[in-house]
């Protein structure tokens, strides 16, 4: 009974709200709502506040739902665990990575190999990407430098170097490259906190004591190029992300060291996932 009311409440607090739970676990609303007042009534606890329709966890309800989380994986563990007696067959994996570059080449090499397997994907910045790995919303992470956690394994993946990259009328649209000392004082468009490639291009020119003039910060990509395009300033991005535009040009930077690495990702405790070894030897193995 206890697993029940658990799972019910797992489930309003991953999607929302009463309704939507009770669609993806295909009962009534009101016998899903009456599972989770049950689990509240009986150990005198508020899980949710409730104001008109809206839906927030409590503080209580939010540290039940870390514990949920791990509940709902090790189901998904003892449900790839019995998958993989028959082989990789069926089963779900979710990615979390900072882009689709690198992450668009491991899909289509696992998938070749593991067609039956479905895959989803959340992009975002390497802090966000590693935020999901510990709330057990990913089991893999693609990800670029983070501070060292016990709770995570990291594999070194590739290494790049980040580029500046302009519009076609910039004065440095036709050089070949560019010294980190002539991007003083130059205009540029930047990723927000938590980018690796801001941070790599941060403490460069720190360690080279230059000041640029950070005139938009852009918590996207697609926004940056555009804004780059539309003449607002420069923007950085690690080379292999660039891609060929008739009106943006990437240029190396010389006289400083500024690359970004990637890792692959996955919690310690899942290093026996069946899908998360199958899915990092396939990366490894096709070198993609």
């Amino acid at each position: 009974m206890l697993t029940t009311a658990l799972r019910s409440f797992h489930a309003v607090a991953q999607h929302g709200g009463f309704s939507a739970a009770a669609r993806a676990l295909n009962i009534s609303q009101p016998t899903l709502s009456t599972q989770v007042k049950g689990l509240e009534t009986r150990y005198d606890v508020e899980l949710f506040s409730r104001i008109g329709r809206e839906v927030r966890l409590t503080p209580a309800g939010l540290e039940l739902y870390q514990t949920t989380m791990q509940l709902h994986q090790s189901e998904a563990e003892a449900e790839d665990l019995l998958n993989s007696f028959k082989g990789l067959h069926s089963g779900s994996l979710r990615i979390a990575a900072v882009g689709p570059f690198h992450a668009t080449d491991m899909i289509v090499a696992f998938k070749s190999r593991h067609p039956k397997i479905d895959i989803s994907v959340q992009f975002g910045n390497s802090l966000r990407s590693f935020e999901r790995l510990l709330s057990y919303e990913a089991d893999v992470g693609l990800i670029a430098e983070v501070n060292a956690d016990p709770r995570v394994i990291t594999m070194p993946y590739s290494t790049h170097n980040v580029v500046v990259f302009v519009n076609a009328q910039h004065a440095f649209f036709d050089r070949d490259s560019i010294s980190i000392h002539e991007l003083e004082s130059q205009k540029v468009i930047q990723r927000e906190v938590g980018s690796t490639t801001r941070t790599a291009m941060e403490k460069a020119l720190r360690d080279h004591q230059v000041s640029i003039d950070v005139v938009l910060d852009i918590g996207s990509r697609e926004g940056i190029w555009k804004a780059v395009e539309q003449g607002l300033g420069i923007g950085f991005v690690a080379d292999f992300e660039f891609v060929p535009h008739p009106n943006l040009r990437a240029i190396p930077i010389t006289g400083a060291d500024i690359s970004t690495q990637y890792f692959l990702a996955f919690l310690a405790d899942r290093k026996n996932s069946h899908l998360i070894r199958a899915f990092c030897d396939v990366a490894r193995t096709d070198g993609v």
